[in-house]
């Protein structure tokens, strides 16, 4: 007796990561591992894939490793000027960095040693990390320098408005003791015109009283 046998159609769920607007700038194999503070030791680390990620609208670039069976992000964060990594002691395939990192959702600062399979790629992943960071550095450089025109601009422009300021109240004074000069004088002219009608009608009552 034969079995029939149904396909169901499934259809297609589009997987998103969080990654979709980002560039890779670099991707290596490699074990990650972070320090232990309450143990005072390194922790087994994860193995997957470390990444450099640039975002297109933003400019800003971020490391990420995910563990390579459970895609589980193991660590997350910018790379910003003043970080630095270093060889590891005791071992070339190896280096270490301190980072605020956000794999768990919350900001932790974490010390991590990355482990490589080979010589190069600690060294290629090293090279990228400080490339990022110094670039990071520069557009800061660049945005204070920015930021310093553009005060140095509006300073001189409230300056030049001070003095424009100060340049018009003596001209206004002019124009005002102008007008007080005008206003008298019509005022002057006005008695003097008050004063010669009643000049006039004095004279013309004496005339009808002869």
């Amino acid at each position: 007796m034969r079995m029939k046998t149904q396909v169901l159609g499934l259809e297609e769920v589009a997987v998103t990561t969080g990654e979709e607007n980002e560039d890779s700038l670099l991707d290596l194999k490699s074990k990650l591992h972070r320090f232990d503070i309450d143990g005072s030791q390194w922790k087994e680390g994860d193995l997957g894939t470390v990444k450099f990620l640039k975002h297109r609208d933003t400019g800003k670039i971020r490391l990420v490793m995910r563990q390579s069976i459970t895609l589980k992000i193991c660590a997350n964060h910018i790379v910003t000027s003043g970080m630095s990594v270093v060889e590891h002691a005791e071992n070339d395939k190896s280096c270490v960095w301190h980072a605020r990192d956000f794999s768990n959702g919350e900001p932790k600062d974490e010390l991590f040693c990355i482990r490589f399979a080979s010589v190069e790629n600690c060294k290629a992943f090293m090279e990228k990390f400080k490339e990022v960071a110094e670039s990071e550095e520069e557009k800061e450089e660049s945005k204070d320098a920015s930021d310093a025109a553009s005060l140095l601009e509006k300073l001189t422009m409230e300056e030049k408005h001070t003095k424009e300021k100060k340049e018009a109240k003596p001209v206004e004074k002019v124009a005002s003791a102008k007008a007080d000069k005008a206003v008298g004088e019509k005022k002057t002219r006005v008695c003097a015109l008050s004063l010669s009608c009643i000049c006039i009608c004095i004279a013309t009552q004496t005339h009808k009283a002869r």
